[in-house]
């Protein structure tokens, strides 16, 4: 194996590792927004995370350049769109129509990578992109498919901005200081999240910050935020955008499975499908050839 293939398998694995967080994330999440609102809850959460890696690298700030600062700051917004899309969004549509909307992230890399970097992937990786496409749609939509409404929409924007930020993060990576740039990107959504917050929602009560609250604050700030973003800007750089989309369409299967050891939910016959697809998906990625550049006309 040589030195570059390692070195993704490496990437890939680190990635499949931070999706396995957020997926775990889910549950606790979702119960802590029963007492805390949405744009306070990230505030607070991208705040500790933050001042986590802060304590951690202070070092760096003295190698930090106004051109990290905006870097970050320019991708921090993007990122910061998808959580805030994604959060309100779920006030209207259903959990499972959201995870499979917000998947659709997959789908728009490779299109807005051959939009914007001048990239297209190859055979074997839109075979996997669609094969994960489907098989997110068996495992969210067991259900069935209602009309589409104001959460689907917004959803639908914000998979577009998490896709944004997979590519965006790819592009500025390998020139900038990873720890800085991700610290950057926290502080961004941190900022934005409590603007947002001061305008459009009551300030959380002291009875607010209940166990639950705290727990998913805890467990949100330090491994899915402060640990997930400084993985994922660190390993991008040995591993493509689409490689990094398809490998985050795990996040819902490993919710699904957390769900499964903690309360007992027992999946379909076509939300497991759907899981094999998505597994499927990623092994066909795996095996892909280098993105070509497209041709200039």
């Amino acid at each position: 194996m040589n030195t570059a293939l390692n070195r993704q398998l490496k990437a890939d694995l680190a990635l499949l590792m931070v999706a396995f967080v957020w997926g775990v994330t889910f549950v606790v999440i979702q119960d802590a927004l029963h007492n805390i609102t949405p744009h306070y809850f990230n505030a607070i959460r991208f705040s500790m995370a933050f001042t986590f890696l802060a304590a951690v690298y202070w070092k760096r700030f003295k190698y930090i350049s106004l051109t990290t600062i905006l870097t970050g700051i320019f991708i921090g917004l993007f990122l910061f769109s998808g959580y805030t899309l994604q959060t309100v969004g779920l006030k209207y549509t259903s959990a499972s129509k959201s995870g499979f909307i917000t998947g659709m992230s997959v789908v728009m890399v490779p299109l807005l990578t051959a939009i914007l970097l001048r990239r297209i992937p190859t055979a074997q990786s839109i075979l996997g992109v669609v094969s994960a496409a489907v098989g997110l749609g068996l495992l969210s939509f067991n259900q069935g498919i209602s009309e589409i409404n104001l959460g689907d929409v917004l959803t639908f924007f914000c998979a577009l901005s998490f896709g944004l930020h997979i590519i965006l993060v790819g592009k500025f990576a390998p020139d900038n200081d990873s720890v800085l740039l991700a610290l950057i990107q926290i502080a961004t959504v941190a900022a934005a999240s409590f603007i947002f917050g001061i305008f459009l929602e009551n300030p959380p009560r002291v009875e607010s910050f209940t166990k639950p609250v705290w727990t998913a604050l805890v467990f949100t700030a330090i491994p899915a935020t402060a640990l997930a973003f400084l993985i994922q800007n660190t390993v991008q750089k040995f591993t493509t955008p689409t490689h990094t989309a398809l490998i985050f369409t795990m996040e819902p299967v490993f919710a699904a499975l957390t769900a499964f050891l903690l309360t007992g939910e027992v999946l379909s016959t076509s939300q497991l499908i759907g899981c094999g697809l998505i597994l499927t998906g990623m092994l066909a990625a795996e095996l892909k050839g280098i993105p070509r550049k497209l041709k200039k006309g």
